[in-house]
């Protein structure tokens, strides 16, 4: 199935994409000293939150900080998203980016060893960091145009007339979307260019970071994001979801948040979207 496909197919079951950034001191008591214990949060994470998941988002520096047990968690965690979320979009958040033989490296990595079903991207190379990307048209890639982090504009608008998330959109719309499997990272704490995006970015799906503890605006992320024309984007949350209890319960915790999050996401589209 081609990536756009999926990714509709995925959108069907709502828009939120749960960001997994296991931090082992933040676990519940009895799981922080055991070896599997990332392992198992994460596993109870997606078993109990899968019927509101459109998508997961692994971010690997969380896994990579953990040597070998953070790429067995990785590992054993994407299989239970195939097992108990097979609709779900998976997402190697690794932010890769660099220009021939590497990027295609890169790519080869986060597809064929991970088998991520999609990637985010720095554009910073232009074509030949972003094309080994999206060669596979059963793959995607998110990139990075407008972040959420706050000193983002330092670099993503230098002068008042210069908006380098606009032209990342014009060229992903106009040049790098061949194969119908290219999006953008927008970040909900963007809601004031956030219009603009969309009049550049066309119907390309946006991976929107930002909602939850960096206090992005869901509405606005819905309005713009999505829209009236039900464009497959993904709001991503994190630790709003994975942390919503640090105690034995904190998978069913995770649950009500996840399901919270999904039912006000549907409440904000338009009708008969």
């Amino acid at each position: 199935m081609l990536f756009g496909e999926r990714l509709a197919t995925a959108a069907r079951n709502g828009h939120l994409c749960i960001g997994l950034d296991p931090v082992p001191d933040r676990l519940p008591g009895p799981l922080r000293e055991d070896r599997n214990g990332v392992t198992h949060f994460l596993q109870e994470i997606v078993r109990l939150t899968a019927p509101f998941a459109a998508a997961y988002k692994p971010n690997l520096a969380f896994f990579e900080a953990l040597g070998d047990r953070g790429e067995e968690a990785l590992h054993w965690t994407i299989e239970a998203v195939r097992l108990v979320a097979p609709h779900a979009i998976v997402i190697g958040d690794g932010k890769r980016g660099d220009i021939g033989s590497t990027a295609e490296r890169y790519a080869h990595a986060l597809f064929e060893r991970w088998r991520f079903d999609a990637v985010t991207v720095n554009p910073y190379f232009g074509t030949d960091g972003v094309i080994p990307f999206l060669a596979r048209p059963e793959k995607g890639a998110f990139l990075l145009a407008a972040t959420s982090n706050p000193s983002a504009v330092e670099v993503q608008h230098p002068a008042a007339d210069v908006s380098l998330p606009a032209v990342i959109a014009r060229l992903a719309r106009d040049e790098w979307n061949e194969n119908r499997n290219v999006g953008l990272v927008v970040g909900a704490t963007r809601g004031a260019e956030m219009e603009r995006l969309r009049a550049e970015s066309g119907d390309l799906p946006w991976l929107i970071p930002g909602i939850g503890a960096q206090g992005g605006d869901l509405a606005d992320a819905v309005r713009h994001g999505i829209g009236a024309g039900g464009i497959p984007s993904l709001i991503n949350v994190s630790r709003s979801v994975l942390y919503a209890s640090d105690g034995d319960d904190f998978a069913e915790a995770a649950a009500v948040e996840a399901e919270r999050l999904r039912d006000a996401i549907s409440g904000l589209l338009p009708a008969g979207v």
